[in-house]
């Protein structure tokens, strides 16, 4: 999509910190982080959401790519948590299919 800000992300048309890319995959750094380690995952292909992502198959691929970007990031062992944020009251704003990779240090667990 022409106006979709991670699409421009992944075609190289706007400047991202990249730390891990597959073919069908681009992983880089979330400008505003919540966690020391704090990195995007997201489709080259736009899909709106999470479910879109599964439909289209590659669901699998995005949470490779986070499993990927924990181990390079040294956060794997002590832990790290993968969220998709979808829907308006989950504080979505980019509409294109990404996960958030976010360890570094101890994580709440906080709902509501």
């Amino acid at each position: 999509m022409s106006d979709c800000l991670f699409c421009k992300i992944a075609a190289g048309e706007i400047p991202a910190t990249v730390v891990h890319e597959t073919p069908t995959t681009l992983a880089f750094r979330d400008i505003n982080p919540h966690a020391p380690v704090h990195v995007l995952v997201i489709p080259k292909e736009h899909h709106e959401d999470a479910l879109a992502l599964a439909e289209a198959g590659l669901a699998g691929d995005v949470l490779s790519t986070a499993a990927a970007v924990a181990a390079k990031e040294g956060i794997a062992e002590s832990g790290y948590r993968v969220t998709f944020n979808t829907g308006p009251d989950a504080g979505r704003t980019v509409f294109h299919a990404h996960a958030h990779v976010l360890g570094g240090h101890p994580l709440e667990m906080r709902l509501g």
